[in-house]
């Protein structure tokens, strides 16, 4: 799709207020120079997931602004440590980490936290991968849905996990209160502060992707693991779990 049909798909949008991001600005010496490689992950199964429908606003945004994405579908994810590594989602949740520079997460708030289905995702996603972090120093943008008032409990435990993950994940977020009156009966989101926050968030995961993703390597490196084998770093991080 051209930029002008991206935009005509995104009503709540002002046109003359989205603009796109200056790349030579912030693109690192030895970029790869490819549209930025965004992962989303949504946190619910219903069949109107309000998470879903705001992973797909952001998905939109996120091709406007020159991004290639990828929605995982978490339908027939088995729970951690109930299936084998090799089982067909995880290699499938697996592959699309290795294959992003950054993510979004967006998960409804469920009793105060983020779902199971969310944590269910983030915890396939390992530490290292035969001595490689398929997360280490990628961004991530966190987005939560409220069926009541806004909170912010599920962001804030989602980066905590972001950090855990060694993941850049940027200072913007988005709580969208009382999910359920934001879209209308086609799903997509009305023109609102909630709404513009999103775009916020998208602008912001933009910039930094392309200002870290050629500087990451640099940016984790770090002394402990300089003076560390690959094979005893494999072996520290996947250790059997208790």
């Amino acid at each position: 799709m051209t930029s002008s049909d991206l935009l005509a798909d995104m009503p709540a949008v002002d046109p003359d207020r989205l603009v796109p991001v200056d790349t030579a600005a912030l693109a690192g010496p030895g970029d790869p120079g490819h549209a930025p490689r965004i992962l989303l992950l949504y946190g619910s199964l219903r069949a109107r997931s309000f998470s879903r429908l705001v992973a797909e606003e952001a998905e939109r945004l996120l091709r406007w602004y020159g991004c290639e994405t990828r929605v995982f579908d978490p339908r027939d994810l088995p729970l951690p440590d109930a299936a084998e590594p090799d089982h067909p989602k995880v290699v499938e949740l697996r592959d699309l980490a290795t294959w992003s520079e950054g993510m979004v997460w967006v998960s409804p708030e469920r009793h105060g936290a983020m779902t199971g289905i969310m944590k269910a995702q983030i915890d396939w996603l390992p530490l290292s991968l035969g001595g490689v972090r398929p997360t280490q120093g990628k961004t991530l943008a966190l987005m939560q849905v409220c069926g009541g008032s806004q909170s912010f409990n599920a962001v804030n435990q989602m980066r905590i996990l972001g950090r855990w993950m060694r993941m850049v994940t940027i200072p913007n977020q988005s709580s969208v209160p009382k999910a359920f009156t934001e879209f209308g009966e086609d799903d997509r989101m009305r023109a609102s502060p909630f709404y513009n926050r999103i775009v916020d968030v998208v602008e912001e995961l933009v910039k930094f992707t392309w200002m870290v993703r050629a500087r990451s390597d640099y940016l984790v490196d770090r002394y402990s693991e300089r003076v560390e084998t690959r094979a005893e770093l494999s072996k520290r991080v996947n250790q059997r779990a208790l």
